[in-house]
């Protein structure tokens, strides 16, 4: 898959950009992030903006496989596909009962089902129920980085990881995504915004297991 790269200069990027990372999207359905072990999961993730941006909320506290995994256990639970609006306008209690089903959604399922109706209700609000919206209006790789971290639940180093697996693995990439995503903007295999195989899985989980050994975080 040919990538698309924005870098034409700030002042004649901003439509240009948008319209490029809408049509990198489109063309990144073909790809593969094989994360969870489960085919059908995974192609949902290259196939639903918010299935993916679920799947990074999720990612805490738990593996990358349950993460990644659990916006197909809950597209199917609420009826075979992920709404933002409906998920914002459900009752609380019933979403929590959602993640809470068994196989529970996350370790902590009513914690994460509130932060997942939080997150529904921003994009509801501000992106018009979009979850590409997200980046498809970004003009740099600082205001991607910024609407990131503008979400519920991605804080600076989600929000860097969420930005360098939009541009390593899905094409989306405008100007200045690099020095924005620093460090996971590198060839290090250190978070998911990296795995494009079996393989690369097991390096990151490699490199994970040795940075908690020595006491480091992922950026090394």
């Amino acid at each position: 898959m040919t990538l698309l790269s924005c870098r034409a200069p700030l002042d004649s990027v901003a439509m240009p950009c948008a319209r490029a990372a809408t049509s990198v999207w489109l063309m990144a359905k073909t790809a593969v992030l094989p994360i969870t072990g489960d085919p059908k999961a995974d192609a949902l993730l290259v196939r639903d903006p918010l299935a993916l941006l679920i799947g990074m909320l999720l990612d805490q506290q738990v593996t990358m496989e349950w993460a990644f995994a659990a916006p197909a256990k809950l597209a199917e639970r609420l009826g075979g596909k992920l709404d933002a609006a409906g998920i914002a306008s459900m009752s609380p209690d019933a979403l929590e009962a959602v993640f809470r089903e068994k196989p529970a959604l996350h370790r902590y399922p009513n914690t994460m089902a509130k932060r997942t109706q939080l997150l529904c209700q921003v994009l509801v609000d501000q992106y018009g129920g979009k979850a590409d919206r997200v980046w498809t209006k970004a003009t740099t790789g600082q205001d991607l980085l910024d609407r990131l971290q503008g979400l519920p639940g991605f804080g600076n180093e989600k929000a860097r990881i969420f930005l360098a697996l939009l541009a390593k693995r899905m094409g989306v990439r405008p100007p200045g995504w690099e020095a924005a995503a620093v460090p996971f903007s590198d060839d290090q295999h250190r978070s998911v915004a990296d795995i494009d195989s079996p393989d690369a899985l097991q390096q990151v989980r490699a490199f994970k297991k040795a940075m908690k050994a020595a006491g480091k975080g992922k950026d090394g």
